[in-house]
């Protein structure tokens, strides 16, 4: 009882730190500049968490389970494309794109009405530009995009993780276990994480003009430049597009 309390801790506490890590924290920054509601990016954060989790859970099962060993082309090749998905969602963000798709897929929020309510007081978004909903409204687009970022993260961080265990936990149900309390601790991880970023966000936007705007660019071209660095040590320093990759899982 005491070691598999000590697996549930440790896995939990990894799991948090997991969500720490740079590429994660630029990719959910560059959504979480939209959002003027912390609990939204509390929600984006949860929604990032679970796509990592279910893609590090189904892999590391087929590895523990099953023996499958992935090959260095196909690791290299899924690090690769966290650096490509950054590049595109710098590229979004700095174009305007992402904010005009995110408006168009946004559902109503009955807190911004327009014109008079039914006793002819003003409107609460006439009131306050802040429109902060009373809940969490988020579409189709606003969850998958988070969820599916989520998921491509969590393919190229699977590998690691689930040969970490391999070596570290023989019980294989064990093994799998410590798997979803990881994935947990990602969830929660990245929930704090996003909740501490969109604090200032909704903060500074709400008081000071433009401000959105220079966040927005500045999310963009860190991502953009995070993506390209990421690209170049995985196609050139670590071999892919040369004749000899060489990959070491992390």
């Amino acid at each position: 009882m005491s070691a598999l309390l000590s697996i549930i801790l440790i896995g939990f506490l990894l799991g948090m730190r997991h969500a720490t890590d740079a590429d994660h924290v630029i990719a959910v920054t560059t959504i979480v500049t939209h959002r003027n509601s912390v609990r939204q990016a509390a929600l984006i954060g949860a929604l990032w968490g679970l796509g990592h989790t279910i893609t590090i859970f189904l892999v590391g099962t087929a590895i523990i389970l099953f023996s499958v060993v992935i090959p260095v082309r196909i690791g290299l090749t899924m690090e690769l494309s966290v650096g490509f998905m950054l590049i595109l969602l710098g590229v979004l963000n700095l174009t305007g794109a992402m904010r005009r798709i995110s408006e168009r897929f946004a559902p109503p929020s009955t807190m911004q009405t327009e014109g008079k309510n039914e006793v002819g007081a003003p409107t609460v978004s006439e009131r306050s530009n802040r429109h902060w909903p009373t809940r969490p409204h988020v579409g189709l687009f606003h969850t998958l995009r988070p969820l599916c970022v989520g998921v491509l993260h969590g393919l190229a961080g699977s590998v690691a993780v689930a040969l970490l265990v391999l070596t570290t936990i023989h019980n294989p149900w064990w093994a799998l276990a410590y798997l979803l309390v990881f994935g947990f601790g990602t969830v929660a991880g990245m929930m704090l994480i996003t909740t501490a970023i969109a604090m200032p966000i909704a903060y500074s936007t709400n008081r000071f003009a433009g401000c959105s705007h220079m966040l927005t660019v500045a999310s963009g071209a860190l991502s953009i430049a995070f993506g390209c660095y990421l690209s170049y040590q995985i196609g050139l320093v670590d071999g892919l597009l040369t004749a000899h990759p060489h990959w070491t899982p992390r």
